[in-house]
């Protein structure tokens, strides 16, 4: 799994200081998509020493570490959200292109999940098939559908 960059952002993810990391090698080729970059495979390989290298540096200024992607390799983005999980007091998102959540979704306290399609718009369209969801508790149980 490969990043293309970063950032820190306060819009993705509802009360939330997010770093935000853009997955490359993007499977899902959505037409209409703000990103297009990321359907190569290309980028810095996203491993444990390098999100350990991303939370020395930014750890204290958020609240939460979004994947913007992975769709194609969900079992190394889990392995991700785990170490993650284990070692950092944040929160963890996925945004995914596709309609399918995570098989551990108990790695994860926000999923987004449906693909981008222009007719319809993102997440802030009224008409919107895309949904971001807020997971919580020890049962791990979806709790709040924000759009």
């Amino acid at each position: 799994m490969k990043y293309y960059n970063y950032d820190i952002v306060f819009q993705e993810i509802p009360d939330e200081v997010t770093l935000a990391v853009n997955i490359t090698n993007c499977p899902n080729r959505c037409q209409g998509c703000h990103s297009p970059h990321l359907w190569e495979d290309t980028g810095i390989p996203l491993t444990e020493a390098e999100i350990d290298r991303l939370m020395a540096r930014y750890g204290t200024q958020i609240t939460c570490f979004c994947f913007m992607g992975g769709d194609g390799q969900m079992a190394e983005l889990e392995r991700l959200a785990a170490h993650l999980r284990q070692h950092y007091r944040v929160k963890t998102a996925w945004y995914s292109g596709q309609y399918d959540f995570p098989k551990r979704l108990e790695l994860f306290d926000f999923v987004k999940t449906g693909p981008y399609l222009r007719e319809r718009g993102g997440l802030k369209s009224p008409g919107t098939n895309q949904h971001l969801y807020r997971i919580e508790g020890a049962d791990r149980k979806i709790i709040m559908r924000f759009a």
